[in-house]
């Protein structure tokens, strides 16, 4: 016999460079990121009931009143992000799952924007969405508070530079004190285009009056001061409880529970109504914003037993064709619209939907 090794045939080299090329393929795979995020349903809190104990919604100087049924605030939880190792194999396994969503990872994180970065950003939109939201609430209450803008910066060229400085408050303007009826901007652009407008400032503790004439911008007065979020000062406390979640989308949802606790007439009718938006306190009676994950939400909502779901009328586009078996969708633009509809629900009225 030969001693002579037998020749590898063609194919068999053909297999193992295949094979090889396979786990190559693999390893590169599973090793490197890909620029996307996966969407899912996060969870669901009732802001009438008392998460660890405590109620989420805590009102402290005011009378409140008993409260039934739910109104669920609606979350997402997201995997993937800079740092994460987020790979093909993660992105096909969402992509595959009924109710998750796979969107570029540009949508959640900014250039250069780390997960500490967007978890401290998403804190802050959170307290101040439940800012805005007892705004929101009191106003449409009629409950008066006190509404505060602070400048921090003037713009060159314009009536305000050197006149204004940043720190003064605007209290005021022609008289009318600034409120959740009645912002700094509409008043000041309730004129023509070159009409004088006074302004009510507190500097340094000290209040004075100071006229300005406005200047025409693109068709508006308006006189060069740029003005930080308001903050504001509330007749009694309000406080919402809720740890280890970001984000403004609660803010609808936050206002409807306070206004539930501090009315006699019950919104829900013991019914399970969940909802998301964003809400603007000071314009049209609290204005609802879109809000991202609404195909998320909607899912999260429905499987913790929601039958009602309120939901911004600028979103309804995106639900279509995904609104889950046994959910309602019901179209909101305002708080106060919001109200409105759960009261009819309770009667048994048709109200607007998606």
């Amino acid at each position: 016999m030969s001693g002579r090794p037998l020749p590898m045939s063609h194919r068999l080299v053909t297999l193992i460079i295949a094979g090889l090329a396979v786990v190559v393929g693999l390893v590169i795979a599973v090793t490197t990121s890909v620029p996307y995020v996966a969407l899912m349903p996060g969870p669901t809190l009732n802001t009438l009931d008392k998460p660890d104990g405590q109620p989420l919604i805590q009102i402290s100087g005011r009378r409140t009143y008993p409260t039934t049924g739910h109104l669920n605030m609606v979350t997402i939880s997201y995997s993937g992000g800079p740092g994460t190792g987020f790979n093909i194999f993660n992105a096909i396994s969402a992509w595959l799952t009924p109710d998750d969503a796979v969107v570029p990872e540009s949508e959640i994180f900014a250039p250069d924007q780390s997960q500490q970065q967007v978890v401290q950003q998403d804190t802050q939109e959170m307290v101040g969405s439940q800012q805005d939201a007892t705004a929101a609430a009191l106003c449409y209450l009629n409950i008066s508070y006190k509404t505060i803008d602070k400048i921090y910066a003037t713009e060159k060229g314009f009536p305000a530079y050197g006149v204004l400085r940043p720190g003064d408050i605007i209290s005021a303007v022609d008289g009318t004190p600034v409120s959740c009826d009645h912002s700094v901007v509409t008043m000041i652009q309730d004129r023509k285009p070159g009409a004088a407008v006074t302004l009510t400032i507190v500097r340094n503790g000290v209040t004075r009056n100071v006229t300005l004439k406005t200047k025409d911008y693109d068709g508006l007065p308006v006189v060069g001061v740029k003005i930080d979020p308001p903050s504001y000062v509330f007749p009694f406390n309000i406080k919402i409880y809720i740890p280890g979640i970001g984000g403004p989308s609660a803010g609808m949802m936050f206002a409807l529970g306070i206004i539930d606790k501090l009315t006699p007439d019950n919104l829900t009718g013991g019914k399970f109504i969940a909802g998301t938006g964003e809400i603007e306190p000071t314009a049209g009676g609290g204005a609802i914003e879109p809000i991202g994950g609404i195909q998320q939400k909607m899912a999260g909502a429905r499987a913790a037993g929601a039958t009602v779901f309120l939901t911004p009328a600028a979103n309804c586009v995106n639900t279509v064709g995904a609104v889950p078996s046994g959910l309602r969708l019901v179209k909101v633009s305002t708080l106060a619209q919001a109200v409105a509809d759960l009261q009819a629900i309770k009667a048994g009225r048709p109200v607007p939907s998606c």
